[in-house]
């Protein structure tokens, strides 16, 4: 359905592409009608977070869903429960071929990131640091380190950033060499 103007008259046209023939409807003919919408949504607290009413203010963190017209804010534990999503914590690995000393690799990140902490030995087999508490990099062999992180998206910028150093140091190694 739409409007035309043809010869300076307003003309509404419906055409629904069926058998019977089209119908046209003078400017006149068509009644004018106003629609207000109110522009307020309201959303429903359900399980965890509706289990303490928020003071004014307040500020309420979760998932919104919108279902059938209605929504609803559930906290991430509750996501099963209400949908056929679930959540996992997906951790990534990758191993590098580094060949050089691992105290100048973790001297030369110390000098592009703030934060560069050796970890205790109890927490992995051999040498490791961690990058801004994201990243761990760790010793596997004399032509090995491998990397660790959560899946999240700070921990992947992080990661992808010693990456690029690791390789850039590695190129700077090899063109001395």
């Amino acid at each position: 359905m739409f409007m035309a103007d043809i010869a300076g008259v307003r003309v509404l046209y419906t055409g629904d592409y069926s058998h019977e023939e089209d119908c046209h409807l003078c400017a006149a003919e068509i009644l004018q009608f106003s629609l207000y919408f109110n522009s307020e949504k309201m959303a429903k607290t359900i399980r965890r977070l509706a289990e303490k009413t928020p003071e004014v203010g307040e500020t309420v963190s979760g998932f919104l869903v919108k279902k059938a017209f209605t929504y609803q804010i559930m906290a991430l534990d509750d996501l099963h429960v209400f949908s056929q999503l679930s959540t996992e914590n997906i951790s990534q690995r990758i191993t590098i071929s580094y060949s050089g000393a691992f105290g100048v690799l973790k001297h030369r990140l110390k000098q592009i990131f703030e934060s560069v902490e050796s970890l205790p030995d109890e927490e992995s087999e051999g040498p490791a640091f961690g990058v801004h508490e994201q990243l761990t990099v760790k010793y596997e062999s004399e032509k090995h380190i491998s990397l660790h992180w959560r899946s999240d998206p700070i921990s992947v910028m992080v990661s992808d950033s010693v990456i690029i150093s690791i390789l850039l140091i590695l190129i700077l190694i090899t063109s001395y060499c």
